[in-house]
Order: structure tokens, then C-alpha cells, then sequence
């Protein structure tokens, strides 16, 4: 009876020896270490007039592919302030990043960017970008395409400390033609209800530091772009020696075409895995 039980037990664990050898696969038990690498966190950064809700068809499709998501809330308060904010996001982040940024966003990673190894990757959407030390104000001049500056809107606020500022918006009236042409203008309405102000010293600053100096970039051209202006994102693109494809989309071409603006930032991605 002892022989008969010992033979049960031996052939029990044999056959679940066979099972999970089965499940693991060849390769999987013969090479432990040969998974694929994680994939990096994609960390998305809005830009002006703006919220992270404009990164939606984007999001929506790197969860689908797998990749790790983070679009933070853009202070909207000024180079310094959100570029700090934002390189304080990245540091609770772990592992590698591709950080991407949308307008104003761009010029906001730039400078957060700087110094972080694990920043693989810096992908710019219909983006600023700008130089160290570059006024960002200047910077945007330069574009015979923009339509934007003309359909600012002033108005002043107050800080905590009493201090007193003024913020920027688009006059609702032009959010369409400006901002979202290739949007439905039902769509565009809210838009303009909903956008966010942005510091107008946010345009009086500049980056202590280029971050795509450092860091491989790749950048989208909004070819019907009126509010940086497609001419001023081909030559900031040609300068940093950015990975680029042009879209014929308007400003918010991660809203009208979210399919390119995804399969560029994994591009990256996949191109910058250790």
C-alpha cells in the first residue's frame, strides 16, 4: 500500500510539473530573463487654454497598447512654476518616460525635462520649442502663420500674496477659426466656454535650460496650425533635429487626429527602449 501511495504522489507531481512547463511555455522556462522590457510611462502635458481632457482619443488608445499613462494638470502660471511642477510629477514616476507636450506644453518640457535620466523620449505635438534662454514671447513673433495674438483677450487676477497679474484667453467668438478649425464648431463652443487662462508672463519667460539638446525628439507639424503657426513648428523641428511628420490638421490635432498623434508618440517609445 506504502509503494502504491508513493507512486500516486510521484506521478502527481510529475504531471503538474508537465502542466506548468506547459503554460510557461519553451522559451519562457528555458529563458526566465528573455520577457519583454516594460514599456515607458507616457506623461502628456497640455498647453494653453487648455486641459488634459484634450489628450482623451490619445489616451483612450496608448491604454489599449498597453503603455502606462499620466496627463497631469498644467498650472498655466508661468514657464518657472509649471516646468517645476511638472519635473515634480516625473519624479514620482518610475522607470522610463516619454514626455510629450501640446502648445505651451512643449516649452514646459523642455525645461522640466532637463537633467532627468529617465526621460527617454521628448515628443512634440503642434508644440513650442523653445531654445535656453529664449523668450518664449519672441519666439512665437517669428510665425507669419499665427493668427493667434490679435484674438487675446486681457484680464487681470490676484495672487495669494496680493500680488496682481493678467491671464490670457481666446475671444470665444475666433476659438474656432484660431484654435480648432477641423472641429465641429458644437464642439469648439464648449471649448471656448471651458478654456483655461494662461499667465501672460508665461510669454515674458524663458527656459533655463533644452532639454531636446540632450534628449532625442520627435515632433508633429500641424500644417493648418493658425495659432503657433506651422512655419515657426517646421523650424523648431529642423533646429533640435526632431523625428518629424506633418499632419493636415489644426492646433488641436491630438482632438481631430488622435490615430497619428499616438502612433508617433509609441514610435518614440519603441525607438528610445533600453
Amino acid at each position: 500500500m506504502r509503494a502504491r501511495r508513493l507512486s500516486w504522489a510521484a506521478a502527481t507531481a510529475a504531471g503538474l510539473l508537465g502542466l506548468l512547463t506547459f503554460s510557461l511555455g519553451p522559451s519562457a522556462s528555458a529563458h526566465p530573463g528573455s520577457q519583454s522590457r516594460p514599456k515607458p510611462t507616457v506623461v502628456l502635458v497640455h498647453g494653453a487654454f487648455a486641459d488634459a481632457s484634450g489628450w482623451n482619443g490619445v489616451v483612450q488608445r496608448l491604454l489599449h497598447d498597453g503603455y502606462e499613462v499620466v496627463a497631469p494638470a498644467n498650472p498655466l502660471r508661468g514657464l518657472p512654476q509649471d516646468a517645476t511642477y511638472i519635473a515634480g510629477v516625473l519624479k514620482n514616476i518610475k522607470g522610463p518616460v516619454v514626455l510629450v507636450g501640446h502648445s505651451y506644453g512643449g516649452a514646459v518640457i523642455t525645461q522640466a525635462a532637463a537633467g532627468d535620466p529617465d526621460v527617454k523620449a521628448l515628443v512634440y505635438i503642434a508644440a513650442f520649442m523653445p531654445d535656453r534662454g529664449e523668450v518664449l514671447g519672441q519666439l512665437a513673433a517669428r510665425s507669419r502663420d499665427s493668427q493667434l495674438q490679435p484674438t487675446l483677450r486681457p484680464a487681470p487676477f490676484t495672487n495669494a500674496d496680493g500680488s496682481t497679474g493678467i491671464e490670457l484667453t481666446i475671444d470665444p467668438a475666433q476659438f474656432h477659426g484660431v484654435f480648432a478649425a477641423d472641429l465641429p464648431k458644437s464642439q469648439t463652443r464648449i471649448m471656448a466656454v471651458e478654456q483655461r487662462p494662461i499667465s501672460a508672463s508665461a510669454f515674458e519667460d524663458a527656459p533655463t535650460a533644452a532639454a531636446w539638446r540632450t534628449i532625442p525628439s520627435w515632433a508633429l507639424v500641424a500644417k493648418q496650425d493658425k495659432a503657433i503657426g506651422a512655419d515657426l513648428e517646421r523650424f523648431e523641428a529642423r533646429r533640435a533635429h526632431s523625428h518629424t511628420v506633418q499632419v493636415n490638421g489644426s492646433h488641436v490635432v491630438m482632438i481631430s487626429h488622435p490615430e497619428v498623434v499616438t502612433h508617433l508618440v509609441e514610435t518614440a517609445a519603441k525607438a528610445t527602449a533600453s
